[in-house]
């Protein structure tokens, strides 16, 4: 069995520690469980991993967040996988700060990042995870808060969340999305 996981954010130094790219956190905390190092690939930078006979491709886009589709569809078709076989990283306005919750299928809401992501593989059914990053902002400061930095506080509670996204993606890959779902979206 191989997956694909991708993380969303946007590269460069202006966009490192913001609340949109804690979908590239969680990526690299996945790469440093599993002892491996991401490369420069095609529109995205690419790690290979296995766990437990599964073969995981990590991606983190190269394309800017809301371009994060053309990734994900060059990835899935290069590995020759169905959209059940991805897993897709997120943060989301709509959840408290550090909640979890993993879902098997969904619009994009006002992530422009999965509105592209659907768009480009023309489905809406295919696995993410749901990364709350709250939304404590004035009304229509959202771009700014979605792309500002985290509050030492916030970095203090987001600490123990991110090694528990390593514990979904394994348990994702050998448990299965149901399995996984009942496992952890209460926590």
């Amino acid at each position: 069995m191989k997956f694909l996981i991708c993380g969303l954010g946007n590269i460069g130094d202006e966009y490192t520690n913001t609340r949109h790219n804690v979908g590239f956190v969680a990526l690299d905390a996945i790469a440093a469980a599993f002892n491996v190092t991401f490369k420069p690939g095609r529109l995205a930078s690419v790690a290979e991993a296995t766990f437990k006979g599964r073969q995981l491709v990590l991606i983190k886009p190269s394309t800017y967040m809301n371009l994060s589709g053309k990734a994900v569809k060059y990835w899935m078709n290069h590995e020759k996988l169905l959209p059940e076989q991805i897993l897709i990283i997120h943060d989301d306005l709509d959840f408290p700060l550090g909640s979890l919750n993993i879902r098997k299928k969904g619009s994009g809401g006002t992530h422009n990042g999965m509105t592209d992501i659907i768009d480009q593989l023309e489905t809406e059914e295919f696995p993410r995870l749901r990364f709350g990053i709250g939304s404590d902002f004035p009304r229509g400061m959202q771009v700014d808060f979605v792309l500002g930095r985290w509050t030492k506080a916030e970095e203090e509670l987001l600490k123990p969340r991110i090694p528990l996204v390593v514990d979904i993606v394994k348990s994702f890959v050998t448990q299965g999305l149901e399995r996984t779902m009942s496992l952890y979206n209460k926590r």
